[in-house]
């Protein structure tokens, strides 16, 4: 059986903040909510039909919720966007004057590193959660 990741949940302050945010930058699509969480959609969240009633959808969601907690522990996500994308992102960021370094110990404010064969950046979300998006993977 293969593996692939499907979802995660974004603990938020205010998940629509939270949800907005990540939204422009990445110019994602809003999927269906329900409940406590607010769903956003990866580019490669494909929905497919099959015969009769199921559904599947392929690709990652995330998930934003606001619990009712006093605390947010900090979290990672790294994104793997195209050129295109991080260029948006970038001049998004750049127009805002919203903080962003090319290193994960923030010591390189304003740059953006290229030290894995692509572009990167790291910053904090609205909730203060670490996030990171580059051009080119690790591995």
């Amino acid at each position: 059986m293969s593996v692939t990741f499907n979802h995660t949940i974004i603990v938020s302050a205010d998940r629509d903040a939270s949800a907005d945010f990540y939204r422009e930058l990445f110019d994602l699509a809003e999927g269906p909510s329900w409940g406590p969480f607010r769903n956003l959609l990866l580019d490669d969240a494909v929905e497919t039909q099959a015969s009769g009633p199921t559904r599947s959808r392929t690709g990652a969601m995330l998930q934003f919720a606001s619990p009712p907690v006093d605390f947010i522990q900090p979290q990672h996500y790294a994104l793997l966007v195209d050129d295109a994308t991080f260029d948006r992102a970038m001049n998004l960021l750049r127009g805002k004057g919203i903080e962003h370094w090319a290193d994960p110990q923030m010591s390189r404010p304003g740059e953006i590193n290229t030290e894995h064969g692509g572009r990167g950046v790291y910053l904090r979300d609205p909730s203060g959660h670490f996030l990171e998006f580059t051009t080119a993977p690790y591995l």
